[in-house]
């Protein structure tokens, strides 16, 4: 019952972001990940198949993907409204995809290296599942850069920088943010749901 829910979630969702989207390049760039992350996450369902509070966050996480694909990251309404309220400079709603970009890769790592017991000891596993997560915001970060160099017109959508020359420092940072938070208040509960999975 709850896959089927999970599943029309993602269709609603990715449905309505494409529809009427801002830039339909910038579309493709925004949402891409989400979709390569749904394929990985069918091919891989039967066979290696995730904690419950895992499929929530990703979906979660796809969820902040397809808002930023359809609005793009510096035009999202609602954290337009949030700009004004606040009386920030910029609009931050890409700060929330890379807060989620560290949180939920870090729970991902941190379940396939105890799944497949590649690190026992507490400590090297915060790190790698953290290191992880980093790496990942950093190739990220990379491919943004790409796409500035190949396409002058989708760099400054794709990038959403508006104007912050500390950009990529940030994004980094909210990213390390959220492998924090995986780590942190996370932990207990995905470590319950882990020893469920693995009496099945």
């Amino acid at each position: 019952m709850l896959k089927w829910l999970w599943l029309a979630i993602f269709f609603l969702v990715a449905t309505w972001s494409a529809i009427g989207a801002k830039d339909t390049e910038i579309w493709w760039l925004e949402a891409g990940p989400a979709l390569i992350g749904f394929i990985v996450i069918a091919l891989t369902y039967k066979a290696f198949r995730l904690t419950p509070l895992l499929y929530i966050l990703i979906l979660l996480h796809m969820i902040v993907l397809f808002i930023g694909a359809h609005y793009t990251y510096a035009e999202v309404p609602f954290f337009d409204w949030l700009q004004n309220v606040l009386g920030q400079e910029r609009n931050n709603f890409d700060k929330l995809g890379h807060l989620m970009q560290g949180l939920v890769p870090t729970l991902i790592a941190r379940e396939v290296l105890l799944r497949k017991q590649i690190i026992s000891g507490q400590a090297w596993l915060n790190f790698f599942s953290g290191t992880f997560a980093l790496a990942l915001s950093a190739f990220y970060e990379l491919l943004e850069w790409w796409v500035a160099l190949v396409s002058e017109e989708a760099a400054e959508a794709f990038l959403g920088m508006q104007g912050y020359v500390w950009d990529t420092q940030s994004d980094m940072g909210y990213a390390l943010l959220g492998a924090i938070i995986a780590l942190v208040f996370f932990k207990r509960l995905h470590d319950r749901q882990l020893k469920v999975t693995l009496d099945l």
